[in-house]
């Protein structure tokens, strides 16, 4: 496809937030563009799938409407890419709607047409692989992956939206970034080093947990000899065989379930295995159980820091369990790394903050016992172990001035103890570590 899409001005997005009212307000429906004469081959590839066939945007019936100045008339794989080049990171398309994007944190319009159902067909035969063609009609929510070459990955959810297909895509960068660019503690290399046991990289959606674990097996990648095992649904980054040997899989076209796939995958021999998200109480027995094997597994949890996380753990199992989970779990857990996205100084995107526990005999006591709270208490003075708390990773992005004063109290889970921190670290008296 070409870019000659109206699209002079690269900057498409409508500098403004958007507010619940304008977000749910629905726009007139207009009928889309007649086509133009000619629509160069799509080169957008689905993952693990045949290629979906592309089709042009339906002429309009009877007279097309005139397209106001400011709109530009939306054509999916030209969008995508510019979408990618302003370093946006999510793509919300929608009947009866012009194009929404979340970028740097913030949600805001384009000024690109109204999509109308006609052109969201289009859009679902351009995108959708062929394999999945029959959910459209018969599923109410699916994911897949796509790819522009050269450009980015994308991870899609298929949803219906008053009856409408919808989609929600996340953009996946080609290129891993390494450790030192996202400003990641150099800890998160020390968690390579374990044969086996189950590391956890945890936050809100969108933190940025997938790119994380991404940079770490990358690290590993380049540095050791392993063979590495993924189960995701769907596959986002793509490792390519350097040191380490990759087997990635995709639930849906290589395993119906994660349990079913950490059954299998302990007859494959892997070193590493990475699960894409412990979802459920028999996804997180799998990956203890994998963790007790001798293998090292890596996964995620939508939660925000260490305690959250080990009692989401303890709390998915019956009240009967939950002792031999605490046990089982004391044994196998390595770590967890906690993260959030803060908006940089700069305005070159976001920058992860992140807590860092690491598993010492203390923390094991503390979860045996259940006294998880005192957790907090190891994370605040086990610097030494190469822990971090989360307000201490923010000060250090204070004082590398990637993010203001301002943005660090404003996502400080504690912000009264972040301020006398800064005020020390500003006065040389503390925090200057």
């Amino acid at each position: 496809m070409s870019g000659e899409n109206n699209q002079a001005n690269d900057d498409f997005l409508v500098e403004e937030e958007l507010t619940p009212e304008a977000v749910n307000q629905e726009p007139p429906t207009l009928e889309p563009p007649a086509p133009a004469a000619s629509t160069p081959a799509n080169t957008i590839t689905p993952e693990q799938a045949e290629p979906a066939q592309v089709s042009q945007t339906p002429a309009s019936q009877g007279q097309s409407v005139e397209q106001p100045a400011s709109e530009l008339k939306f054509e999916i794989e030209s969008f995508l890419r510019l979408a990618v080049k302003q370093g946006v990171s999510d793509i919300h398309l929608r009947v009866n709607s012009v194009p929404v994007v979340r970028k740097d944190g913030s949600v805001m319009k384009t000024r690109y047409d109204v999509i109308t159902e006609q052109m969201m067909d289009s859009i679902m035969n351009t995108l959708v692989p062929s394999k999945l063609q029959h959910k459209i009609k018969t599923s109410y929510d699916f994911d897949f992956s796509i790819e522009i070459p050269d450009v980015a990955r994308f991870r899609v959810n298929f949803l219906k939206d008053y009856g409408r297909n919808a989609l929600v895509m996340r953009v996946v960068p080609i290129n891993i970034p390494s450790i030192e660019e996202l400003y990641l503690p150099p800890t998160l290399r020390d968690f390579l080093g374990y044969n086996n046991g189950l590391v956890l990289v945890t936050g809100p959606t969108g933190s940025g947990k997938s790119t994380t674990l991404a940079t770490i097996l990358d690290y590993m990648n380049n540095t050791m000899c392993h063979h590495v095992l993924t189960l995701e649904d769907p596959i986002e980054f793509v490792h390519k065989n350097k040191k380490c040997v990759f087997t990635q899989r995709q639930l849906g076209s290589d395993s119906d379930t994660f349990p079913n796939a950490l059954k299998y995958a302990l007859r494959q021999d892997p070193d590493i295995i990475l699960i894409g998200e412990m979802r459920d109480r028999e996804t997180i027995l799998s990956a203890l159980k994998a963790a007790e094997t001798g293998h090292l597994v890596f996964s995620t949890l939508h939660t925000t820091d260490a305690v959250q996380t080990i009692n989401r753990i303890i709390n998915s199992f019956e009240p009967h369990e939950r002792e031999s989970i605490r046990h089982q779990l004391a044994a196998v857990l390595r770590g967890t790394i906690a993260q959030k996205l803060l908006k940089r100084k700069d305005k070159r995107g976001r920058v992860p903050a992140t807590e860092v526990l690491v598993l010492t005999p203390a923390a094991k006591d503390y979860i045996i016992r259940n006294e998880i709270e005192n957790i907090y208490n190891l994370v605040e003075e086990g610097k030494y172990n190469g822990m971090m708390s989360m307000n201490m990773s923010i000060l250090k992005l204070v004082k590398a001035n990637l993010i203001t004063p301002e943005v660090a109290i404003d996502c400080s889970n504690n912000p009264n103890e972040l301020k006398q921190m800064l005020q020390g670290a500003f006065h040389g008296s503390k925090g200057t570590s």
